[in-house]
């Protein structure tokens, strides 16, 4: 068995990919329905829309197939992000690259495969879509366009679900992204019973930046504030912009007084990098801190109102 080459742009490639904040999130009609018109067009058993990640290959959606990822080494779409062409195996069997590739040999018994780079800005091939045979076929020129189609289909998909997830002004995700990334950390930090905690933040006195030094600064200080916490706190956390000076913060594995010694290092930081800038205002923040308790949120959004009103607590115990 061939393992799949790694790209020579790989850092842009994830980065590319991790921007979406669409990793283990859930299924979506609008994908789903593109595997599933896969499927049928082309008669074959198994159509995916496979994101390649730094060791897995993961599923935004799968017809046919029960598991959700597999290891990277062992994918057909490894090997597919390397070029800008479809790739078609026409017999795994008779092909050295996949002939003793566990995919092949057992479940799901691939004998046909076909998959068309997902391109995302640039040269980032961020992952494919592919179709899957437990038979052998060829795979006519017509349906190479019919399935690149289709990808760019998918690639569309992708740049609306980017553009309805994320704050145009900071690049963080809005409150629609967060909450479609953070129910995911919510449900595992339930199951696997691990420390989740939430950080609401909002700027203290931010109207007063705006109609002291204008508009221009104001959005100056929310994307200083935005870019700050993405440096201090860790790339394992979910941050989002949740609506005008409101930021939000979910760190998994993190119990609250972890997070408080997070949120003062952040604070230092933060002073320390407006000390050094050419303005004359400051940028603070009063922020509320909740740990998950099973006992008090049946939900997220249970943890978010607390959040909130002990931030507005903070907020006036400074007034």
């Amino acid at each position: 068995m061939q393992e799949p080459a790694i790209p020579e742009n790989e850092e842009s490639r994830l980065k590319a990919l991790r921007e979406l904040n669409v990793l283990d999130t859930d299924f979506e009609n609008r994908f789903d329905r593109l595997t599933r018109m896969a499927a049928r067009l082309f008669d074959v058993p198994i159509a995916l829309v496979s994101l390649v990640d730094s060791d897995r290959q993961w599923f935004k959606s799968k017809f046919g197939l029960e598991a959700r990822e597999t290891p990277r080494d062992i994918s057909f779409c490894g090997h597919t992000i390397i070029d800008k062409e479809v790739l078609i195996v026409n017999n795994a069997n008779e092909d050295a690259r996949f002939a003793d590739n566990p995919l092949v040999t057992a479940d799901p018994n691939i004998r046909f495969y076909a998959g068309c780079p997902i391109q995302m800005n640039a040269d980032n091939r961020i992952g494919t879509l592919c179709i899957i045979d437990n038979q052998p076929r060829e795979f006519p020129a017509e349906d190479v366009q019919i399935l690149k189609d289709l990808a760019y289909m998918v690639e569309q998909e992708l740049t609306a679900l980017k553009i309805s997830t994320e704050d145009e002004l900071t690049q963080l995700s809005n409150r629609r992204g967060f909450m479609m990334l953070a129910q995911h950390a919510f449900k595992m930090s339930v199951r696997q019973t691990t420390p989740l905690t939430l950080v609401f933040f909002d700027l203290d006195d931010f109207k007063l930046i705006n109609d002291n030094f204008g508009h221009d600064q104001g959005d100056r200080a929310l994307t200083l504030f935005a870019e700050q916490l993405q440096n201090r706190f860790r790339a394992s956390d979910i941050f989002a912009r949740i609506g005008g000076d409101e930021f939000i913060v979910l760190l998994n594995n993190t119990t609250v007084i972890e997070a408080e010694k997070i949120i003062f290092d952040f604070k230092i930081s933060l002073d320390k990098v407006v000390s050094e800038m050419d303005i004359d205002y400051s940028v603070n923040f009063s922020s509320g801190t909740i740990q998950y308790n099973a006992k008090q949120h049946n939900t997220l959004e249970d943890m978010i109102k607390e959040g909130d009103e002990l931030m507005y607590q903070s907020k006036r115990e400074k007034h």
